[in-house]
């Protein structure tokens, strides 16, 4: 009896993709009706003028943006903190990621996403705040005001992601060399003249050895061989509608019980095809970071 059956009628898999796309839209719709309007990144290049940027490390963690009471997912759900972890953050609104430290983002995100918040688990998290949503103000002018909201908190849970200038590519280069190497995810990069506004722009850029998107899972395809009886490759749906598949980067486990239609998964390629879809893209991990509510 094969541990994982793959349904041939690709139809019934389309109805289902379409049935959960539906009900996670109804629940994120019932959570609340916007989620946060937050700056997104995108992918450095070579030729920027760096001296108009700070650097910073990009944290492996969760998104998180506080209002001044609680925490908002990206997907516009409640991260259910222990109330003694923000009873000394301030009521001003903070953009930044809830984090415990690099390479613990899958425990990380066992602990956050839990409707009971268990106490003892949130010891270990602290909220890293990188930015201040206020809109019309530079993003240097913001971070001296994040400073010392920071500092004047007192919170040991509190943290202010620190920003630093850079010299030029190649001093970004061994930072960057230098940060993976002590097991870091990348870096960021801030425009100290950028406002705060929702979205993609340049005012954000994130640096990594290699590139990463998310997408939709849509269908799980066949395999054959080694892989009979178990997940050949994912079909996914990318955020403009252009669907691929993703065939490696799983492990056998992940094959038997692979990612449920409706998930977004991560993954990493490098650089892009002639008709601009993802070169050797290669799985990295479900993106489970909504609350448990949200599901």
């Amino acid at each position: 009896m094969p541990l994982f059956t793959i349904r041939p009628v690709r139809a019934w898999a389309l109805v289902v993709g379409l049935i959960v796309l539906f009900t996670t839209f109804i629940h994120s719709s019932l959570a609340r009706a916007e989620p946060p309007a937050i700056p997104l990144a995108n992918v450095y290049q070579q030729g920027v003028d760096l001296q108009a940027y700070w650097v910073s490390e990009k944290l492996d963690g969760v998104r998180a943006y506080w209002d001044g009471e609680q925490f908002w997912s990206r997907g516009g759900h409640v991260y259910a903190a222990p109330p003694w972890f923000t009873e000394q953050f301030p009521d001003q609104p903070l953009d930044g990621e809830l984090w415990s430290g690099r390479g613990k983002f899958s425990q990380l995100s066992g602990v956050v996403r839990k409707q009971q918040p268990v106490e003892g688990e949130w010891q270990s998290v602290r909220f890293h705040a990188f930015d201040i949503p206020i809109k019309n103000m530079p993003f240097a002018s913001r971070y001296q005001q994040l400073k010392r909201l920071v500092e004047e908190s007192g919170s040991r849970y509190l943290v202010l992601v620190e920003q630093h200038p850079i010299a030029g590519h190649e001093a970004l280069m061994e930072k960057l060399k230098a940060t993976v190497a002590a097991g870091g995810e990348g870096l960021m990069l801030k425009r100290k003249a950028g406002l705060y506004h929702a979205g993609r722009s340049d005012d954000l850029l994130k640096v990594k050895t290699f590139e990463d998107a998310e997408a939709l899972v849509v269908d799980h395809l066949p395999g054959n061989g080694k892989y009979q009886d178990m997940m050949g490759a994912l079909e996914v749906v990318l955020e403009n509608g252009r669907r691929f598949r993703i065939g490696t980067g799983f492990s056998n486990a992940d094959r038997r019980n692979p990612p449920p239609l409706g998930a977004m998964v991560t993954f990493r390629y490098r650089g892009l095809t002639a008709t601009g879809l993802p070169r050797f893209a290669s799985f990295l991990r479900v993106r489970n970071d909504e609350p448990e509510t949200a599901r």
